[in-house]
């Protein structure tokens, strides 16, 4: 199973989305990439990250195009900017999702607010990343059942 999550940036919250989604499924293979991609990682998303034990510091922002003659299984976009300037794939991809959030690294505010939109959007994106595991991944992974009654 592989799956490419896109953002403009690359920095914050496909990279936070790509951190839970490998932590759900070791055997998966999840990258992420950018549109746009930032210098670095927003530090900020490394932080709030940790706080719920996943390390995204070695992650690294990759343009796009490095993935574009690969074959997907999915590749979701998880902003607007990239989900409208999403390249046409020369490769295979199996389906393709948007599943959008807002971008907290655009909140201003106190540093006390600024922490906790960064919060409220990762915990956006673990449930709405643990749902698509669900009802997407796990299920294909699952034997159907021949009981008759399942449908």
């Amino acid at each position: 199973m592989r799956v490419l999550i896109l953002c403009t940036g690359n920095s914050c919250r496909s990279q936070m989305a790509h951190g839970f989604l490998q932590s759900f499924d070791k055997n998966i293979e999840v990258y992420s990439g950018g549109t746009e991609p930032a210098a670095q990682i927003n530090a900020k998303a490394v932080e709030v990250m940790k706080e719920v034990g996943i390390d995204i510091s070695s992650h690294v922002p990759t343009h796009v195009n490095t993935y574009l003659d690969q074959e997907w299984d999915y590749v979701i976009t998880v902003c607007g900017g990239a989900n409208k300037s999403c390249p046409a794939f020369t490769g295979k991809v199996g389906k393709r999702l948007h599943i959008g959030f807002d971008d907290p690294s655009h909140a201003t505010g106190t540093p006390e607010f600024i922490e906790a939109e960064f919060r409220r959007v990762r915990n956006e994106i673990k449930n709405a990343f643990a749902r698509f595991y669900i009802t997407e991944i796990r299920k294909e992974e699952l034997p159907a059942c021949s009981c008759g009654s399942c449908g």
